[in-house]
């Protein structure tokens, strides 16, 4: 095998390799390494961090569909700054490249959690847009241009990059990522969950204790595709973490020759933790098998 490089970059943020842990998808510290060692993957993307302590939903909160999930976990979480005491030592410690995901209510909490981040060891934040917007109870934040583009605002301030998470539940979705990008976003990240639901037959009623839940798994990998492939050809200078689906290598290779520079793996992990170590090999074997010396000569490649 024909030796390749990994390495790859998001924007200012140099990574050894473009594949990430999805937000969520790994829990908020090392809670993966006993499947891996942390500090051969891209990056360790947390679970969503808000500044304070939330419960989330009333359970059950996750159930499978096929090969899919469907989650109503609520964004439950120790709030952030008990997880720079009890989860950032250990990741640190790992030698973890870590990517905070937060989230909030309004943008001054989105600016809270930011803040509470000052010092922290995190290379950048992912702002989780798809979150519920107590200032327009009509939509969530990823869903409006001017909505997202508040909260990045609110959080561009901070002392790292800024990576805003999208959601593809939306026909405006270009738009609202140019939106991002104009309040001084740094990179995009493409794509959240689709909503959807569950139903219990017997009992006759939704499954999830939220009722409805945000649907993860193959399936919304060309959903995922579609986003990146879009977002690319209109904002080509702008670098774009994918996500979605991704469960083999050629996902991964698939993602970014629609132009991601770095993939994210997610619901896959629920299934083998191993998942981003074995899925970062079948990319590496694939570039070697082709005569690809570097990931950089796949990114885009797909726009011709």
């Amino acid at each position: 095998m024909s030796e390749v490089s990994l390495a790859t970059s998001v924007g200012s943020v140099a990574l050894r390799s473009p594949i990430l842990t999805a937000a969520g998808t790994a829990g908020f510290g090392v809670e993966l390494a006993g499947y891996g060692d942390l500090s051969q993957i891209g990056a360790f993307v947390t679970k969503s961090l808000a500044a304070f302590a939330w419960p989330g939903n009333p359970a059950p909160r996750v159930t499978a569909v096929d090969e899919h999930l469907v989650n109503s976990v609520g964004l439950a979480g120790p709030g952030v700054m008990a997880w720079r005491h009890d989860h950032e030592p250990a990741l640190v410690a790992a030698g973890a490249t870590i990517v905070t995901s937060i989230w909030g209510r309004s943008a001054q909490e989105f600016a809270d959690a930011a803040e509470a981040l000052a010092g922290s060891s995190s290379v950048a934040l992912e702002v989780n847009a798809s979150c519920p917007n107590l200032e327009d109870r009509s939509t969530m934040f990823a869903h409006s241009p001017e909505a997202t583009a508040a909260i990045v605002r609110a959080t561009v301030h901070a002392e790292r990059p800024v990576w805003v998470k999208l959601s593809p539940n939306t026909p405006d979705l270009v738009a609202i990522a140019a939106a991002a990008v104009n309040a001084g976003a740094e990179a995009l990240v493409l794509v959240n969950t689709l909503l959807g639901l569950a139903i219990d037959l017997d009992a006759r009623r939704p499954v999830l204790g939220g009722v409805g839940g945000g649907v993860s798994g193959p399936g919304i990998h060309p959903v995922a595709l579609r986003a990146v492939f879009d977002c690319r050809r209109a904002l080509p200078d702008v670098p774009i973490v994918g996500v979605g689906g991704v469960r083999r290598g050629e996902d991964a290779i698939a993602l970014m020759m629609a132009g991601a520079s770095a993939v994210e793996v997610g619901t896959a992990i629920f299934a083998s933790p191993r998942a981003p170590w074995r899925i970062q090999r079948e990319v590496e074997r694939w570039l070697s098998s082709h005569g690809v010396r570097s990931v950089h000569e796949i990114i885009g490649v797909a726009h011709g």
